[in-house]
């Protein structure tokens, strides 16, 4: 899968910056002319977006060409205007000349409203050039979002919401329930939890429950310590706490499940989120294993998008060989989905032919 590195800046609106990394350049091609792959979404100005990929041209008269878009991937209630610049790196990092293009400024209402450039770069030329390595290549993707809720000299300051209620939570102060999980405690705020959790909110105010002195004592069964910890960190602050590379996944992986045992919808999809953009060979089995079990589209859309790839597919079963068996059993309907996406192959047939 492509991956992501962002920074951002807000000025007058949101703006960021994304770093596509489009890997696997010579097996993409081999999508016809007029398809893309749709890149995971990100987030700019409170709204969903994504990068769609052409690489061979969004439509035919610019097969020669690779088309990028973006694409809003979220309903909004009101049009929102925003703008897009697409640049080509080298090696680097650098912009390669004559290869940067900028979209007007346009309003985006609907899920798939997109704009973007059918040239933006010539295959011959990439092929051809040292910005290609290994099969893999570099966008900048500039997205800025203008908002027209804020004026640029606002008399009352941002919202600290968030730091007093993390203040909360790191003081203790006024706790009335007591968490054991994994052997260690965690104190919190019924009220807190129970308006983030609705599944919090029927075991901390369920009447059969017995306090101690100091309020309610619970024991978290199958979860680790400092996944609950970090569970506590987003429901008082709806903000994870700052992770890097492979914590980050794992994490995510452990959040999700928590967040589906606990109804945290918004944080399940931010889970989801960094869980798509991570899924390589090694992961894809167990993610399309998780995104069944707890009924997640999105990550569920994105291992099919990686397994339509007969290569990756052959990476996959060559390290588990029960891929196949399991989405057979546990979702039937999925595995023809995939089935109609695959290339012709006797031997991957035969295979599926003995799962169903």
């Amino acid at each position: 899968m492509p991956t992501f590195d962002s920074a951002s800046a807000i000025v007058g609106g949101a703006a960021t910056r994304h770093l596509l990394h489009v890997d696997r350049y010579s097996l993409r091609k081999e999508l016809p002319n007029g398809q893309c792959v749709k890149f995971p979404f990100f987030t700019v100005g409170d709204c969903f977006w994504c990068i769609w990929y052409f690489p061979n041209g969004a439509r035919s008269s610019c097969a020669d060409y690779i088309s990028i878009f973006i694409a809003l991937d979220d309903r909004v209630a009101k049009p929102v205007k925003a703008q897009a610049r697409f640049t080509l790196l080298d090696q680097a990092g650098k912009p390669v000349p004559g290869h940067s293009v900028c979209t007007d400024e346009r309003e985006y209402s609907a899920v798939g409203d997109r704009d973007g450039c059918d040239a933006f770069i010539k295959k011959e030329f990439l092929e051809a050039s040292e910005h290609l390595v290994a099969d893999r290549f570099t966008i900048s993707c500039d997205v800025s979002v203008s908002n027209t809720f804020r004026t640029e000299n606002r008399a009352t300051p941002p919202s600290d919401l968030q730091r007093h209620l993390g203040d909360l939570l790191v003081d203790k102060e006024g706790a009335d329930v007591t968490f054991q999980v994994a052997g260690e405690t965690f104190s919190a705020h019924r009220c807190v939890l129970a308006a983030r959790s609705p599944v919090f909110k029927g075991e901390l105010f369920d009447a059969t429950r017995e306090g101690t002195a100091t309020g309610l004592f619970l024991r978290i069964d199958n979860m680790e310590a400092q996944v609950f910890k970090t569970l506590l960190h987003f429901i008082y602050t709806d903000s994870l706490p700052d992770m890097a590379g492979q914590e980050e996944s794992m994490m995510a992986e452990h959040l999700l499940v928590a967040a589906d045992r606990y109804d945290m919808q918004r944080l399940k999809l931010i889970c989801e989120e960094k869980l798509s953009r991570d899924i390589n060979e090694n992961t894809a089995a167990k993610m399309l294993r998780l995104a069944v079990q707890r009924r997640c589209q999105m990550l569920r859309e994105a291992c099919i998008e990686f397994l339509k790839y007969p290569p990756a597919l052959e990476a996959v079963m060559a390290t588990d060989d029960g891929l196949f068996e399991h989405v057979a059993k546990s979702c039937p309907v999925l595995l023809k989905e995939l089935w109609a996406d695959w290339f012709e192959d006797d031997s991957i047939q035969d295979e599926l032919v003995t799962c169903l």
